[in-house]
């Protein structure tokens, strides 16, 4: 039987018996890939303005590129479900705007669903796009589109004080209608009170195995950028030692003349 994409029923229907794999994609050729290893969700990150862009932060994304990015992913993807990041002010201004916004990655860059980051004051505008029919994942913790107000990329809800504010933000989208919730750089004491208070996935990113579920940037997990090592990611592979070898050993065979060679010419 054909495997067929996680519905949002599905996705929260999973909490407690199934732990959910998502993982960030930026292109229909890395899409394929992903779908060949069956993961359950695809996350076309607003972190494309890091990883792609080579910026310092995600703030400089624009719709058009996350349009642009959501629509390449979708062409790769055949039963995968698939979440678009809401890029920065995109959903801020006003739940109306939000809602447009919203609309625009589902209708033409192919979104299942969107995310958005933020508790209480995200709270209006998820709300406005869930009642329109578009599914919302929230994300609480190290939100970076709010690293200026961080005060740069930190653990968020450290102490007794800023953990129940956390604890009550959630509590705002889930009253708000997500159907599933990224923490984000947290203590596991808080990871595990959250997932166990709200009854939505939680999905970690340095928020310990306490989650119903994880998820990593794909170029992250690949190892593709030795000179980044938080303490919460695994590499799961080490390309950025791989890749560069395989160019080294392309551009000797072409300056020997071995390649092209006759397997390889029409």
């Amino acid at each position: 039987m054909a495997r067929k994409a996680l519905g949002v029923p599905e996705i929260v229907a999973s909490k407690g018996k199934k732990r959910l794999v998502m993982v960030t994609c930026y292109d229909a050729t890395f899409a394929r890939l992903v779908e060949a290893a069956e993961v359950d969700l695809v996350l076309v990150g607003d972190s494309l303005g890091m990883v792609i862009q080579g910026r310092a932060d995600t703030l400089g994304v624009t719709m058009e590129q996350m349009v642009y990015h959501t629509r390449c992913v979708a062409t790769g993807l055949r039963a995968t479900h698939l979440v678009a990041d809401m890029p920065f002010l995109s959903y801020q201004v006003s739940p109306e705007e939000a809602l447009r916004n919203a609309g625009r990655l589902v209708a033409e860059g192919g979104a299942h669903a969107v995310k958005m980051e933020g508790g209480r004051r995200t709270a209006p505008a998820i709300r406005r796009c869930v009642d329109a029919g578009i599914p919302v994942m929230g994300h609480l913790g190290l939100t970076p589109q709010s690293v200026h107000q961080f005060g740069g990329f930190r653990v968020q809800g450290k102490g007794a004080e800023a953990a129940e504010r956390l604890l009550e933000d959630a509590r705002a989208l889930v009253d708000a209608g997500v159907y599933s919730l990224v923490l984000e750089s947290i203590p596991q004491d808080l990871a595990v009170r959250i997932t166990r208070e709200v009854p939505v996935p939680t999905i970690g990113i340095g928020a310990s195995a306490a989650c119903d579920g994880q998820v990593l940037v794909i170029y992250d997990l690949l190892g593709m950028d030795a000179s980044f090592q938080p303490r919460f990611l695994k590499k799961f592979a080490h390309l950025a030692d791989t890749i560069p070898g395989a160019i080294r050993e392309y551009a000797r065979e072409v300056r020997e003349g071995l390649f092209p060679d006759e397997d390889h010419s029409f």
